[in-house]
Formats: C-alpha cells, structure tokens, sequence
C-alpha cells in the first residue's frame, strides 16, 4: 500500500489516523534517509496518542519514551549495532506496555518482533513524502487492514 503526503503538516496527520489505530505492543518501524520524514510522522503519531511533549528525533539518546493515551517509545537505531540492543533492554519495549517507533530498524536485525508494520519512507517532488507499508505477521496485517479502511485506500 501507498500513501502519499504533500507537506509536514499532512505527514502530521497521517500519523495522528494511524495512532488511533494503535494498542498497547504495537510496533511500527520507519525506513528512510535523514530528512524523509521519520519525526514528522511520529509527532503526529504522538499528537495521535494525545502526548503533550515535543517529540524530537532521539537520534544521541537511542529511545525516548513519553506518556499519552499509551506510552510511546521512540528509538533510533542509526548508531548502533544489533550485538549493542541487548544493553538497551529492547525486549521491554518490542513486547511491553506501550506502542514502539523504531527509526533505522535494519540495524535491529533478526531482534525485531515477528509482529509489525513497517513504513519506508522516501522523498517526492517538492515536500511530498511516499509512504510504503508492509504487514508482518497477525497484528501488522491487523494494523494495515485499519490504515487502509481510515485513510480510505485500496491496495
């Protein structure tokens, strides 16, 4: 499935359809270079989630957590390896209480969770970003049924 955005504000807006959409041990993981769009989307994820906080990309801080309708756990893996994910305690927040946004996921390897929605995101013309999701497992297909039906797209 793709959707395509044409300014921040409608990549915001995405995001927030999406966060309603969302329990408790969601994962989502976000594709794509700097500057595609991987904050934007979680702060409107985050406005989604009813998060008072700024969301900003945590990119010297590996995850950030913050409180709203469920916690929302925000990582960014760009400067780390896979051996290094043991010591960040991963498994609390892959199968804990909260919804996880995983930037750069590749570099999680084979320890990201079998259930899950991944969005690849690239740069369009002008401020245009495309979005490309892909379900894994039961409860990313679950997820990708309800984007589809809220956003009102066919695959």
């Amino acid at each position: 499935m793709e959707i395509v955005t044409s300014s921040p504000e409608e990549t915001q807006e995405l995001g927030k359809k999406i966060a309603v959409l969302l329990r408790p041990g969601d994962v989502i993981t976000l594709t794509g270079d700097l500057g595609a769009g991987k904050t934007c989307f979680t702060q409107g994820l985050g406005q989604g989630l009813k998060i008072k906080r700024n969301i900003t990309s945590p990119t010297f801080n590996l995850i950030k957590e913050y409180q709203g309708t469920y916690p929302l756990y925000h990582f960014d893996l760009y400067r780390i390896e896979e051996e290094e994910m043991a010591e960040l305690g991963y498994e609390d927040y892959f199968y804990g209480e909260g919804i996880t946004i995983v930037e750069w996921p590749q570099k999680a390897g084979s320890l990201l969770p079998r259930e899950r929605l991944e969005i690849e995101i690239s740069k369009g013309e002008d401020n245009q970003r495309i979005f490309h999701f892909l379900a894994f497992g039961k409860r990313g297909q679950e997820i990708l049924k309800a984007v589809e039906r809220s956003v009102n797209i066919r695959n």
